[in-house]
């Protein structure tokens, strides 16, 4: 089935990172659709604090970024019929990073529904009655008895294998046929529930709606974890096979969206676009190989070094004996994330690159008073000469990061690199990703960069 080819728009509101809250506006047609992204920090956003200074919202996003890391521990998928002991959390609690709230209706005749996207997980879920345990919600709670679309999936099907562990359920309506999920996630939120098929609708001022039909989502009637009483659920958009973006890109064109960051100070929307729409290529694009790796919902490159001018620097970590040992050859050893706003990495790596950085740039260095950026400046003026810095990517994908992906003013006189260590994980965050047009083909398996002015895009 094709997307409708009447203009339509759907809310995505994204509270995380420097990503933390957009506004998706999408005009579908047979060829894909492209979307505006509105940071949650505009005061186009309804998370909008004008309370808050620029500086402000930058050290919370940055403070996220670190939360970040813990989306990325695998998700845990266990039977109903174990012994798993669900905490009692109850909201209202902060979103951390990873947590955006995407506004969509669910079922026949349609519900409005706000679910946390997430992209470091594949299932979509939201609340369902009867409700045996919920956090507490502002929209309304869905009844799947309600809608003439729903359709429990029998526990046989290839969709319920795509979990790692489900059962043939009885815990919520007796039918034994039914499959059952329990779901948990690497802050301890958690979700269990009937998988299901139902339809969902992306919103339009033209009156004319875009429906996509069979939709596999978990219907959760046991809830809890870091939830906010705005969100109802959650949608994954993972590169699994149960997350949106994996069956929405299905219909449009073979797996191909991109998007294209402003600079943080822009009040203007960004761009995403989905299907043909999405593809990047031309002049100055450049591909470096997906890697596929487990677990599927993480989008993987292969860094193999980063020049700090023309000073290039071989990526590396620590080897189990503890001695620093060059890995450019491992493949997947970094992953692409437009939901956390720094960029991670080894912690002997990272201090190569402060030292490269250091000998580069003429400025006094000072320390970052909350701890969290490890090389800082002082400095009043934005320039203080920072070099090239260019992430080399397998495949001969050189992607020439300026000063703005790199360094970002955290005080009146003070200048910090945006890159910190890391020893649990490898992450490319978005704001070495601003003006650059970033392409994924999940048919090709490949992800490619184009330098681009995104207010233009």
């Amino acid at each position: 089935m094709a997307l409708a080819a009447a203009p339509t728009s759907t809310k995505l509101y994204f509270p995380l990172a420097l990503l933390a809250c957009f506004i998706l506006l999408a005009q579908a047609s047979s060829h894909g659709f492209t979307a505006d992204l509105i940071h949650r920090d505009s005061p186009l956003s309804p998370l909008y604090n004008s309370s808050m200074s620029h500086l402000d919202r930058l050290h919370n996003a940055f403070r996220r970024s670190v939360t970040r890391v813990h989306h990325f521990i695998k998700p845990t998928m266990t039977s109903l019929s174990s012994s798993l002991a669900a905490p009692n959390i109850q909201s209202i609690i902060i979103p951390s990073a990873g947590e955006y709230l995407m506004n969509v209706s669910i079922g026949t005749p349609p519900v409005e529904v706000l679910g946390i996207a997430d992209t470091g997980s594949d299932l979509i879920w939201t609340q369902c009655k009867p409700c045996k345990q919920c956090f507490n919600q502002n929209p309304t709670l869905f009844d799947p008895k309600k809608s003439s679309t729903y359709h429990s999936i029998p526990c046989q099907s290839s969709s319920c294998t795509y979990l790692e562990e489900a059962a043939c359920g009885t815990l919520i309506n007796g039918d034994h046929d039914t499959c059952e999920y329990s779901y948990r996630y690497g802050d301890r939120s958690f979700t269990r529930g009937t998988l299901a098929l139902e339809t969902l609708t992306f919103g339009s001022a033209s009156g004319r709606p875009t429906l996509l039909p069979k939709v596999v989502f978990g219907c959760g009637h046991e809830n809890g974890g870091t939830f906010d009483e705005s969100g109802s659920g959650l949608i994954g958009l993972g590169g699994g096979p149960l997350s949106l973006v994996s069956q929405l890109m299905k219909l449009t064109n073979g797996g191909k969206f991109s998007y294209c960051l402003l600079p943080t100070a822009n009040t203007a929307a960004s761009k995403i676009s989905f299907g043909s729409a999405g593809i990047v290529s031309g002049s100055g694009a450049v591909s470096t190989p997906l890697v596929a790796k487990n677990p599927d919902t993480f989008y993987y490159l292969t860094l193999e070094a980063i020049s700090v001018g023309e000073k290039r620097l071989a990526y590396k970590t620590k080897s189990p004996d503890c001695e620093e040992a060059a890995v450019a050859a491992n493949e997947g050893n970094i992953i692409i994330d437009s939901g956390t706003t720094l960029t991670l990495l080894p912690p002997g790596f990272h201090d190569d690159l402060v030292s490269a950085l250091e000998t580069a740039i003429n400025a006094e260095r000072v320390s970052d008073p909350r701890g969290i950026l490890s090389l800082c400046f002082k400095s009043k003026s934005d320039d203080i000469g920072v070099p090239v810095i260019t992430a080399h990517f397998s495949g001969g994908a050189d992607v020439k990061l300026q000063a703005l992906n790199t360094f970002a003013r955290m005080d009146d006189d003070m200048i910090c690199f945006t890159m910190i260590p890391s020893s649990d994980v490898a992450i490319f965050g978005n704001l070495a990703q601003m003006n650059f047009l970033v392409g994924y083909d999940l048919e090709e398996r490949s992800v490619s960069f184009k330098p681009t002015d995104c207010t233009k895009h």
